[in-house]
């Protein structure tokens, strides 16, 4: 990811297992306020399942409840549904950099636990409550 200003990135998103490399984008529409959820759009591939080489584009709302608990809520097209979804979840904040986020992406759920550093991450994934997963992203 390549952060372009305050609100943009811009980046490519490899997936070894599909052998595909695809376009990130998230613009943050409006950032959260006191009274406002956070709005963001953006675009990447299509959800875990789907073939290579589909995109999906998205609006996500997220509200703080309180400093460890952020719920999201989308609305999200996919190309390959050529349809609308809504995916959903939320960020628990475990310990300084660690966070939980059980998620539903619109059709089937998953676990993320994931380690975060300023401009790296790694997560551990329980794809569908099945597949073990793991997924790396930096930033620069």
């Amino acid at each position: 990811m390549y952060r372009v200003d305050d609100r943009m990135q811009i980046g490519l998103e490899f997936n070894p297992a599909a052998g595909e490399i695809g376009p990130l984008l998230n613009y943050m529409v409006h950032t959260e306020t006191e009274s406002m959820p956070m709005i963001n759009f953006g675009t990447s591939s299509d959800r875990i399942g789907t073939p290579a080489g589909v995109q999906s584009y998205y609006f996500t709302f997220a509200k703080t409840l309180d400093s460890r608990v952020v719920p999201y809520v989308s609305l999200n097209y996919s190309e390959y549904e050529q349809r609308f979804n809504f995916p959903f979840g939320a960020s628990f904040y475990l310990h300084n950099n660690w966070l939980l986020m059980p998620m539903n992406d619109g059709r089937k759920s998953h676990l993320l636990l994931t380690y975060r550093q300023p401009s790296q991450s790694i997560s551990l994934m329980w794809v569908w409550f099945k597949h073990p997963g793991v997924s790396f992203s930096w930033q620069f």
